[in-house]
């Protein structure tokens, strides 16, 4: 697409915006401080580097073997900055525990210490990236069925240490960075059949909590993630969402809202503005589910445009971190990662564009006719003028034009694998 024509269409798009109250200019500024965190396992199946030569199991499936996964770290770093080379903006990075640099040793998970991860916050600072990071449950001889919540204190006690090291780590991360490190803690913990007593888990899970949260930390900030259910563990989640609303408004702990992580009627965006209420901040891990948990790869859907501006008319960017997580094997991967990334960056840009405080002037004097007619008629304001112009100032490719770029790294890079 031609600069002029960008820049002529960006012209009338400012003026068409600003009849209705919104200065496009500030938007833009807006849109190039959010942070995406992108997920490192859609780069590799979630395979990792651990070197135990295990299959995925604690209810994660991956589908699809499409040529040119990353099957080293050095691949898997090459894959991550071709996608962010392809996204406006500055982002970071998610990494889960199985992704340290063991180099070639059988390090078991309450064993991995700050310096199994000290290159990737070399190469992070080299590369201007921030990192998250979570701890790995599931893939493991000790997972089974219960982990946190298991009533067996070896297992217990085993994946306790495991996840105090994975704070440890993530402090260091902050430290490094000069920036908190969100540390995500998700387990799949249940049962495939309704349990005697369910609150039993619950009980042992919040003491593994308690334990593991006993030592504060400054430079990173706890997150912690609920499940609807998991494959194979059908019938009950220790860690269900009303469990984890409840020991992160008590403890102050933030909730991560995965979109993928709850019945598919339900309405993610709804919850925002009661979460903020009771919890210091929100952690979103993106993702699109179409039949529950299926992690498909982020279009630009209604329900991510709901969940967008439920955000942004919360005045809450500053208070919601927004993370990727999907892993979709079908499909070029870095090209996944680019489809969910732009996606999630057009959601946002169309809740910022929303006009408002008009829509709160009409709500305000119980126009409610004109608040519905203006709400409808902001859908077809021209805001994909204003994505151009948003990907132009980046200096990433405007419009379809990333296909070509990605196609061209498949057949130099990832199609030699």
């Amino acid at each position: 697409m031609k600069e002029n024509n960008i820049l002529s269409a960006y012209a009338i798009a400012k003026e068409r915006f600003a009849a209705v109250g919104v200065n496009t200019d500030a938007v833009l500024e807006k849109m190039s401080k959010i942070s995406l965190s992108l997920h490192c396992w859609q780069a590799d199946d979630v395979t990792g580097f651990e070197n135990t030569g295990g299959s995925l199991s604690g209810g994660i499936q991956v589908t699809g073997n499409y040529p040119g996964r990353a099957r080293n770290m050095e691949e898997l770093r090459s894959d991550v900055l071709k996608a962010t080379s392809l996204i406006a903006g500055k982002h970071r990075l998610n990494l889960h525990e199985i992704y340290g640099d063991f180099g070639g040793k059988k390090i078991d998970r309450n064993e991995v210490t700050p310096e199994h991860f000290s290159g990737w916050m070399q190469w992070a600072k080299e590369n201007g990236m921030k990192l998250d990071f979570n701890s790995t449950s599931f893939s493991h001889p000790k997972s089974g069925d219960l982990t946190l919540a298991n009533p067996d204190e070896g297992i217990r006690s085993f994946w306790v240490e495991h996840t105090k090291r994975c704070r440890q780590i993530a402090e260091e991360m902050g430290k490094a960075q000069n920036d908190p490190c969100m540390m995500n803690l998700w387990i799949h913990d249940g049962s495939k059949e309704v349990p005697a007593s369910r609150i039993k888990y619950r009980r042992i899970l919040e003491k593994s909590l308690d334990e593991i949260f006993e030592k504060k930390y400054s430079n990173m900030k706890d997150c912690i993630e609920a499940k609807l259910f998991g494959i194979g563990l059908e019938s009950y989640t220790v860690g269900s969402y009303d469990f984890y609303l409840g020991y992160g408004a008590k403890k102050g702990k933030i909730v991560t809202l995965d979109t993928g992580h709850f019945h598919l009627t339900e309405s993610i965006a709804d919850k925002v503005s009661s979460l903020l209420l009771f919890t210091p901040e929100i952690m979103l891990h993106v993702s699109r589910p179409i039949r529950w948990d299926s992690d498909h790869v982020v279009i630009l859907s209604d329900d991510l445009l709901d969940l967008a501006r439920e955000i942004v008319r919360c005045n809450a960017l500053d208070r919601v971190h927004i993370g990727l997580d999907y892993f979709d094997a079908t499909i070029n991967r870095i090209g996944a990662y680019v489809i969910g990334s732009r996606a999630t960056q057009k959601a946002f840009l169309q809740a910022l564009l929303e006009p408002h405080t008009l829509l709160t002037k009409y709500e305000e004097e119980g126009k409610y006719f004109q608040r519905l007619a203006l709400q409808e008629e902001a859908k077809s304001l021209p805001w994909q003028a204003v994505w151009d112009m948003f990907c132009l100032k980046a200096d990433v490719p405007v419009g379809e034009s990333y296909i070509a770029e990605i196609e061209r790294y498949e057949h130099d890079v990832t199609s030699k694998r």
